[in-house]
C-alpha cells in the first residue's frame, strides 16, 4: 500500500512548483508551525521525503497568527496544507469552510484520550489530530503546603492558615481578579455552570447560556468569599502570582502547565494537585487542546493525510513534540511513556474532569461580557447575581439570541 501511495503522490509532483513555497502547491508538502514545534516537523520532513520522493516545506508561523492568516490565505489559494494550533479555532475555521475531516482517526480514535477527541470534534466528525492536552490545576509549595487540599473546606483552611499580607506571604493567588475568566470557570462549573449547552445531537448550542444558572451564581459567590476574606487580594494579576511563587512567598496557585518551566528555574519544591472538590463535587476547568488540522483548500489532501497519520500519529514523534513543549500528550502510547511522572498524573487527573473550551465561533461574544461580570463581583460592585444575568444578556444580544 505505501507504494502505491509513493507513486501516486510522486506523480503529482509533475505538477508541483519547485523551490520554497508558502502556499499549497501540488506535489510539495507545506506546513505552518510556530517556533517550538517547527524544528520537529522539519525532521520528520526529511524522512517524509526520503520515503515517499515529496519535498516538504516547514515555515515557522507565530502561534497566535496562524488562524487569522489561515482565514486570508487559504481561500485565495495561498494558504497551508498543514497547520497547528488550539482546538477552539476550529468552530470558526469550519464555518469559513477552511478544514477538511480527518477521517483515518476514526479508526484510531481509542488511542487518543477521549476528552482531545472530543475537542476536535464537530458535528460527528474530526477536524484535527491532538497532540498535547492542557488544563489548570493547583500547584503548591511542598515546603508550605505539606499535603494538598482534597477537599475545599481544607483548601480555605490551609490558605487562611498561610496568609499574612503584612508579611507578603498568602496561602493561596490567582489571577483571577485581573479579571481572568478562564481561571475562574472551575468555580463557576463546580455545581453545575457552564458556558454553552448541547443539543440534542451533541452539538454546542449557542441559544443554551450556562454563565448565570444556580450553579453558576454559587460559583459567583465562591470567588466573592475569597475576596472578601482577604484571601484573595484584587488586582492581582499572572506576573503577581507567579513572581510571589517562585520567590517562596506563596503556598498554592490556580494555573497550568505552562508556569512550570520558571518555577523550577526558581528552585521551588513544587507539586501539582488536582483541583478541590467543593460540596463533593468536581471543579470542571477547561481543557485545552492542541493538533494538527488540514486545510480545505489544500492541493494536497493525500499527502497531508499520509503525513498525519505515518510520520505524526506516532509515539517517538509525540514523545518529542513533549520533550519539546512539557505538556501532556494526547496520544495514549506517549502518554504511558511519560505516566510516571507525578506531574502528568496530576495534569491528567486535571483534564480528565474538565470540559474543552468551547470552539463555537459565538464563544467571541462571551469573553468580554463575562470579564466585565467577574470586575464587578470581585470589586463587590454588583452582585454575582445581577453581574452574571447582565453578562449573559449582553452575550445573547450579541449573538442574536434575545
Amino acid at each position: 500500500m505505501k507504494k502505491f501511495i509513493a507513486l501516486l503522490l510522486g506523480f503529482t509532483m509533475l505538477f508541483g512548483l519547485t523551490g520554497a513555497v508558502w502556499a499549497s502547491t501540488p506535489g510539495v508538502l507545506t506546513i505552518w508551525a510556530d517556533a517550538t514545534r517547527a524544528p520537529i516537523l522539519a525532521g520528520l520532513s526529511e524522512a517524509f521525503t526520503a520515503e515517499f520522493g515529496i519535498p516538504v516545506e516547514v515555515h515557522e508561523v507565530g502561534f497566535g497568527d496562524i488562524r487569522d492568516r489561515l482565514g486570508i490565505a487559504g481561500p485565495a489559494g495561498e494558504g497551508p496544507d498543514i497547520i497547528i494550533g488550539a482546538h477552539d479555532w476550529i468552530g470558526q475555521l469550519i464555518a469559513d469552510g477552511l478544514l477538511e475531516p480527518i477521517l483515518f482517526l476514526e479508526d484510531i480514535r481509542d488511542q487518543f484520550v477521549p476528552v482531545a477527541i472530543e475537542a476536535f470534534s464537530s458535528g460527528g466528525r474530526i477536524y484535527g489530530l491532538p497532540y498535547l492536552t492542557e488544563a489548570v490545576g493547583l500547584i503548591y509549595n511542598r515546603d508550605l503546603v505539606l499535603v494538598p487540599p482534597a477537599t475545599f473546606t481544607e483548601f480555605i483552611a490551609i490558605a487562611s492558615a498561610l496568609t499574612d499580607p503584612e508579611k507578603g506571604q498568602f496561602g493561596f493567588l490567582s489571577n483571577i481578579p485581573q479579571p481572568d475568566p478562564y481561571h475562574a470557570f472551575p468555580f463557576i462549573s463546580a455545581f453545575g455552570g457552564y458556558v454553552f449547552g448541547l443539543d440534542e445531537e451533541g452539538v454546542l448550542d449557542p441559544r443554551d447560556i450556562g454563565l448565570d444558572n444556580e450553579g453558576a451564581i454559587i460559583g459567583g459567590h465562591l470567588i466573592l468569599e475569597l475576596i472578601t476574606s482577604g484571601l484573595l487580594p484584587v488586582g492581582t494579576d499572572y506576573g503577581a502570582m507567579t513572581g510571589l511563587f517562585n520567590d517562596g512567598m506563596v503556598g498554592m496557585i490556580l494555573t497550568g502547565p505552562w508556569a512550570v518551566r520558571d518555577i523550577k528555574a526558581a528552585g521551588i519544591n513544587y507539586g501539582i494537585a488536582p483541583l478541590p472538590t467543593i460540596g463533593g463535587q468536581a471543579m470542571r476547568p477547561f481543557v485545552g487542546v492542541h493538533g494538527f488540522m488540514v486545510s480545505a483548500f489544500s492541493a494536497n489532501k493525500i499527502l497531508a493525510m499520509t503525513f498525519l497519520e505515518e510520520f505524526i500519529a506516532t509515539k517517538d514523534t509525540m514523545l518529542a513534540l513533549y520533550e519539546a513543549d512539557p505538556r501532556n500528550p494526547a496520544f495514549i502510547p506517549a502518554l504511558d511513556v511519560v505516566a510516571a511522572d507525578p506531574d502528568v498524573v496530576a495534569w491528567a487527573a486535571n483534564a480528565a474532569v474538565g470540559t474543552p473550551m468551547p470552539s463555537i465561533p459565538e464563544m467571541g461574544a462571551v469573553w468580554t461580557a463575562w470579564a466585565d461580570a467577574l470586575l464587578l463581583i470581585v470589586t463587590e460592585e454588583v452582585s454575582p447575581e445581577d453581574a452574571l444575568r447582565d453578562a449573559v444578556m449582553r452575550i445573547r444580544a450579541v449573538i442574536g439570541y434575545e
